[in-house]
């Protein structure tokens, strides 16, 4: 049943975040060829007060109410379910419409005082609009999660991201011209639509499906008791890493100065970092993230069913998926990353940062997974702890060493203190469960044959198909890599038979 669980649900939450990711991806791609790195470095000053709305608003109740609906659900309490539901909306719906009242209405001094360029204002009150629907929608699919129910989840994330881009197409022709501060509004014309109507489809959804259930048994008391426990903790760690992400794109611009950037350039490196990089690299955590979501309810059911066997199992299943996934994204941002960005966004000026984020794909997918298994034993408390030690020590970085070094002195701590939380997660859930992973097959082997597979692919790429058109040759090169890996996978034995049984 956990296999069948977890891998059913991750495959629906796989396509659906393909899918996205994709639409998503080439909407990158445009918005960077067509506003480039300064419209992009603005728009990342936007982001972040949007997922700081989201994280107190949303994030942790969308969770919580994943973990509890699975909890309850498992206990035979399904009158529970409602009231913890019915609670949490009303929860979550207030604070992101006191937000939303004070992003509209205050736009002007949060652009000017906080994010420290005016030209955000229009933006600022554009997106404010949308937050009680992300609040309210985001609860939702939290609830539907936690009924192992994947395909709410899936199609809303498919629709908000169709509905966003073909705003974003429709609009950029009229507001693009008129400049980046219209050209920002544009695209978050099209994050605000996107979320309205995903939320109008999770609620006619529920509102078609509901059905009747035994009265609850817990008090009024008793329930917040339980929401806020849960809650809390989750969204602490999710404020917290939005503002201290909030600080470090305020705060990168104006270091990189220091080092002697015009404020074009600063904003230019910022866009090509959060609005180019790190989309690129996080696109294959897709797969991931549907396999820590799909897995954070079975994990939450069997840890209060006390069935441990099936806990250590779907953990060992989605441990090796990481390791594989990482690996071969690791080992393509190191040995080609002028040739990706080339591909991708048609500039080589992205090949540093690549390389170096490169080294840190493995540990980043890996927090990605382990964060879904810690939340579904309940460590949210733990979590919050490390994401708060990183944060300060990159916030550190950026002040001190960025001035000095350039966008490499925040870089390099970056990876220095994503390695170690990795390690940490992983020796917590050593602790907690005793499992016995196996260092050398996920890790080792998988490392050895992306190496392989690289230098064979660069070997192609010199050898074989050096007269054809650049792009065309790229692209043969990755897919040869892509394929040697396989093959070397499965010949070193990196994943069984077993881990792809249902």
């Amino acid at each position: 049943m956990s296999r069948r669980t977890i891998i059913k649900g991750a495959l629906i939450l796989t396509i659906a975040g393909i899918i996205t990711r994709v639409l998503g991806f080439f909407y990158r791609v445009y918005m960077a060829k067509t506003i480039g790195a300064e419209g992009m470095g603005l728009y990342q000053l936007i982001t972040p007060l949007y997922m700081l709305v989201w994280a107190l608003s949303s994030s942790g109740f969308s969770t919580a109410m994943s973990k509890l609906t699975a909890q309850e659900k498992a206990r035979g309490a399904e009158g529970n379910v409602k009231r913890l539901l019915h609670m949490s909306l009303g929860l979550s719906t207030l604070i992101a419409v006191v937000s939303s009242f004070i992003t509209y209405f205050y736009a002007d001094e949060i652009s000017l005082y906080i994010v420290k360029d005016s030209r955000t204002a229009l933006s600022l009150r554009i997106i404010s609009l949308c937050f009680p629907c992300m609040a309210m929608g985001s609860v939702m699919r939290g609830y539907y999660l936690g009924l192992q129910n994947t395909i709410v989840s899936a199609v809303s994330q498919v629709l908000e991201q169709t509905v966003r881009m073909a705003v974003i197409f429709l609009l950029s022709a009229a507001l693009i011209p008129k400049g980046l501060e219209y050209a920002c509004a544009a695209a978050v014309w099209g994050m605000a639509a996107g979320e309205i109507i995903s939320f109008c489809y999770v609620f006619f959804y529920y509102a078609v499906k509901r059905k009747r259930t035994p009265p609850p048994i817990l008090e009024i008391k008793g329930s917040m008791a339980m929401i806020m426990a849960a809650a809390v903790p989750l969204t602490l760690n999710r404020v917290t890493g939005s503002l201290f992400s909030t600080a470090e794109n305020i705060l990168i611009p104006e270091r990189l100065q220091l080092f002697g950037c015009t404020r074009a350039e600063a904003l230019s490196i910022l866009g090509r970092l959060s609005g180019m990089a790190m989309p690129l690299v996080m696109f294959p955590s897709s797969l991931l993230t549907a396999l820590a979501t799909a897995t954070m309810p079975v994990i939450s059911e069997s840890h209060a069913l006390r069935q441990y066997g099936r806990i250590k199992s779907a953990i060992h299943q989605s441990m090796v998926i990481t390791s594989i996934i990482g690996a071969f994204t690791s080992g393509i941002f190191i040995f080609f990353p002028e040739e990706v960005g080339i591909l991708i966004y048609s500039q080589k000026q992205i090949y540093e940062i690549l390389r170096l984020l490169g080294i840190i794909c493995p540990f980043l997918y890996i927090q990605v997974t382990m964060s879904g298994i810690l939340n579904g034993l309940g460590q949210q408390l733990f979590i919050f702890e490390i994401n708060l030690f990183s944060s300060a020590v990159n916030l550190v970085a950026i002040y001190f060493i960025v001035p000095y070094y350039g966008i490499r002195g925040f870089l390099m701590p970056w990876i220095l203190t994503t390695g170690a939380i990795t390690s940490a997660t992983i020796i917590r859930v050593n602790k907690l469960l005793n499992i016995d992973i196996p260092v050398f097959t996920q890790y080792i082997k998988p490392g050895l044959a992306v190496i392989f597979a690289c230098l064979g692919a660069r070997l192609c790429q010199d050898r074989l198909w050096y007269g054809i058109s650049y792009k065309y040759g790229v692209m043969l090169t990755l897919l040869t890599a892509g394929v040697l890996y396989t093959y070397l996978v499965f010949k070193l034995k990196c994943i069984s038979k077993e881990d792809l049984r249902m």
